[in-house]
C-alpha cells in the first residue's frame, strides 16, 4: 500500500447516486463487490449513464471492529443526474456532504483495503478528530479500474465524514 495524498480535511459536496445495498459480511469478500458493481454496471450500460464523470463507490454505514458480520451494510454506488430513474433493486438516493477527511491511497490488491482504513482511523485519532456519526456514511470512491492498470493496482479515495 502506498499513501499518495496523505489524509486531509476537504468539503465533499453531497452526490445523486443510484445504488444496490447488501448486508452481511462484506469484508474481504471479493465477489460481493464484484456481484453488486456488475448489477448496477449492467443497469447503467443499458441506459447509457456512464460517462467520464462518473464516479463508482461503496458507501459503508457501520464499523466493521464493533458490528456483527451479519449486520453490516454496504451500498455500492455510482453518481447520476438527479432526473436519472430507477426500478427494480436499483435505488436513488442522495449521499451527504460537508466535511470529510479524504485520503487517497494506490492498493496493490484486495488485500489492503483494510489497512488503509486503518491508517485514515489512526491519523483521525491522532489529530484529535471525532467521525461524524450524524451524517452516518464513510466512502471509498474508486479512481481507476485495476484491470486496466499495468500494476493492476486499486487507486483509491477513502472520504471520513467529521464534526
Amino acid at each position: 500500500m502506498e499513501i499518495v495524498k496523505e489524509p486531509e480535511i476537504t468539503e465533499l459536496e453531497e452526490r445523486t447516486v443510484a445504488y444496490v445495498s447488501f448486508v452481511g459480511n462484506y469484508v474481504g469478500n471479493v465477489e460481493v463487490f464484484a456481484e453488486l458493481f456488475g448489477k448496477l454496471g449492467n443497469w447503467a450500460g443499458t441506459k447509457q449513464l456512464m460517462g467520464p464523470e462518473t464516479l463508482f463507490l461503496s458507501a459503508y454505514y457501520n464499523d466493521p471492529a464493533v458490528t456483527p458480520p451479519e449486520d453490516l451494510r454496504l451500498d455500492a454506488c455510482m453518481t447520476i443526474g438527479d432526473d436519472v430513474e430507477v426500478e427494480g433493486e436499483i435505488r436513488k438516493q442522495k449521499l451527504p456532504g460537508g466535511k470529510f477527511v479524504l485520503m487517497r491511497a494506490e492498493l496493490t490488491g484486495a488485500e489492503e483495503y483494510t489497512a488503509a482504513w486503518e491508517k485514515i482511523v489512526g491519523w483521525l485519532v491522532q489529530n484529535g478528530l471525532e467521525i461524524d456519526m450524524s451524517r452516518g456514511v464513510s466512502y471509498e470512491i474508486y479512481l481507476n479500474d485495476p484491470e486496466e492498470h499495468p500494476e493492476k493496482y486499486h487507486i483509491i479515495d477513502i472520504c471520513m465524514p467529521i464534526n
